[in-house]
């Protein structure tokens, strides 16, 4: 499939947050041989740039000092070959497992909703998908970075089976977690994410809808890689 005389396509996956979306995403782009970019990780890197830097207090942003300190966040992947997928950089620091505690995630919905921030995050993530061939997941890939994307999948499921995905892979982690805060966070996230201002969560009108709530892993793989065979073939 990834042969180098096929067409490359651009791969958007949108969805709720603990859909698996990046999961699916990083298989996908392996089997193809494609670049994988987690829109969500690079969110989650500048809230944790928001956190460290002292512009996140009592659960407000310093939206006065923001701008001027954005300037200086970069964010890149590069691959690790200890497992095998790319891990997240913000200014050449590997912050892979930072990115991932629940102060991030408590946050990172309201610094997401950020104007300055998005421009910033759309203007790299355009940038490294200018020669295609990527998968990249998020809120806004299919209507606001890459509308013009080949595929576009829309996932969802039901909430409380988010969330209890969510705790069985803390836990597995030796973390300390509530089964019913992840389900505030993601319920809290998921209407935060569909009445922002910008860059609202929608379904593109060209997306596939994949509900996950009673697939396992490998049916969903399957699923969005017929869909691609599909998509190359047409465009191929």
């Amino acid at each position: 499939m990834s042969d180098s005389n096929e067409k490359k396509i651009i791969i958007a996956i949108d969805g709720y947050s603990s859909c698996g979306k990046s999961t699916v995403a990083k298989e996908i782009a392996k089997k193809l041989n494609y670049v994988f970019i987690d829109s969500g990780a690079m969110y989650r890197a500048v809230t944790l740039f928001c956190l460290r830097n002292g512009l996140v207090a009592g659960g407000t942003v310093n939206l006065t000092k923001l701008p001027e300190k954005l300037e200086s966040v970069h964010i890149t992947f590069a691959f690790n070959p200890a497992t095998a997928h790319n891990d997240i950089f913000l200014n050449g620091e590997n912050v892979e497992t930072e990115i991932r505690q629940l102060a991030v995630a408590q946050n990172v919905s309201q610094i997401a909703a950020i104007a300055d921030v998005r421009r910033l995050m759309v203007a790299q993530q355009q940038e490294m998908g200018r020669t295609k061939g990527i998968v990249m997941d998020g809120r806004d890939i299919g209507t606001v970075v890459f509308p013009e994307a080949e595929l576009k999948i829309f996932m969802t499921a039901d909430a409380k089976i988010r969330a209890q995905r969510r705790y069985d892979e803390m836990i597995a982690k030796n973390e300390k977690v509530d089964f019913q805060e992840i389900l505030k966070n993601i319920t809290d996230r998921d209407r935060f994410d569909e009445t922002r201002d910008e860059s609202p969560l929608r379904r593109a009108e060209d997306a596939i809808v994949l509900d996950n709530s009673h697939m396992t892993r490998e049916e969903q793989f399957e699923w969005i890689l017929g869909k691609v065979e599909e998509k190359i073939k047409k465009h191929g």
